[in-house]
């Protein structure tokens, strides 16, 4: 049976397009620079087009972005490494205090109100095993730095990755304009009109998400790292900064960094009075994420459940690694467009408009409803066309 001319372009359409996404998937190992640098283009393009339009010559109004995104990188580099190496130390030397909490207060507390055998918590060897994953951790780590720091190869995969992201990010910037355009011209004449239409839409909720998104993750984590360190809390900033870079994913955050947060009031202070602080901080939290920074910063253009961006997590990592978390909310809020279209599309075919036809089975239904006053009988007529008439009861 010979093809339409409609179905042959269609079934090349998906060829093409199944294509793409396969040596996408093929070359996901490689793809992250280019994601990061991609990203940051994208970032630093609408800073670009206003410097254009201030009278700047793209290379120029380019260089001006690309300069103050190094800047801005590097500061937030050098302000961010001594605080989190002193954090880590410092988390490094209260270990032994969270032991001596979890085995003397935490466990014990957990036998007596869930009524367990003292048994079912040998707390020695439990502390043994845990010290002994944590030393094969450890030695796994120091074998497999050792391995990277001996291998040329890795060393010079790492160095090129890291001189590869701002190089291709510069370009990509300059070129971005030109690279929309090219993509443009070269899709299909009967499908420009609505891809440059979902495109559109696209972008505007990308630059809800990433722009919005990243501003509401850094106002979490400084809101929450100032609170935990004015409560006096040893390692708040890190806790902080933790819980805003988590709080992409629904609750994530907030269930992170609230847990990380009352361990460390109770082994710190042991008293109720901080707790009921963490819970008060982090409460507010909630509040001004829910309340301002969401709604200012991000908006309602997304319209992602929360469920959706879970799931849209997961399946981005299981399937692209890191690189797949990495994309899979500014993936998702697209396929949301396309979603959104094609449902617009469904609702106006006749598929969903087109009435149907009578069931000559349910041309008559007697329906007896048992209430206070006695039976209610009432009757609904199916007539040949399919228009249902209701019988009124009898009063």
């Amino acid at each position: 049976m010979s093809m339409t001319p409609d179905s042959s372009r269609r079934w090349q359409m998906l060829a093409i397009t199944a294509a793409i996404f396969y040596v996408f998937w093929l070359l996901a190992p490689v793809l992250m620079p280019f994601a990061f640098a991609a990203m940051l283009a994208y970032l630093g393009d609408p800073l670009a087009d206003r410097l254009q339009r201030l009278g700047m010559g793209r290379t120029l109004a380019v260089s001006i972005v690309f300069i103050v995104l190094l800047l801005l990188t590097i500061g937030a580099l050098l302000l961010l490494i001594p605080l989190i190496s002193r954090q880590i130390e410092n988390l490094v030397e209260n270990v032994p205090h969270y032991v001596d909490w979890a085995r003397n207060t935490a466990l014990p507390w957990l036998q007596t109100k869930l009524h367990l055998d003292p048994s079912a918590f040998d707390t020695d060897r439990l502390m043994e095993q845990i010290k002994e994953h944590l030393g094969s951790i450890g030695n796994a780590a120091s074998v497999l730095l050792g391995k990277i720091s001996r291998s040329s190869v890795g060393v010079v995969m790492w160095l090129t990755n890291m001189v590869l992201i701002p190089v291709v990010a510069f370009y990509l910037l300059r070129d971005w304009d030109r690279l929309v355009a090219w993509i443009d011209s070269m899709l299909p004449r009967s499908i420009e009109p609505t891809a440059a239409h979902l495109a559109r839409e696209a972008d505007n909720v990308l630059g809800a998400f990433v722009r919005g998104q990243l501003l509401v993750m850094l106002a979490l984590g400084i809101f929450y790292g100032v609170a935990l360190t004015l409560m006096g809390l040893s390692v708040g900033p890190l806790i902080g900064m933790i819980a805003g870079l988590l709080s992409f994913v629904p609750y994530l955050g907030f269930i992170v960094g609230f847990g990380s947060a009352l361990i460390a009031a109770m082994v710190q202070y042991g008293d109720w009075t901080h707790v009921l602080i963490v819970v008060g901080i982090f409460m507010a939290g909630q509040l001004l994420e829910g309340y301002v920074l969401v709604p200012q910063l991000v908006g309602d253009k997304i319209g992602l459940h929360p469920v959706a961006v879970i799931f849209a997590v997961l399946a981005g990592g299981y399937l692209f690694g890191f690189l797949g978390v990495l994309l899979a909310l500014p993936a998702a809020s697209v396929i949301l467009v396309v979603l959104r279209y094609l449902a617009e599309r469904y609702r106006q075919s006749d598929l969903y408009t087109e009435e149907g036809h009578g069931d000559p089975v349910l041309t008559e239904v007697d329906v007896v409803v048992d209430t206070s006053n006695g039976e209610v009988k009432s009757r609904t007529i199916v007539d040949e066309q399919g228009n249902k008439k209701d019988v009124e009861p009898p009063r």
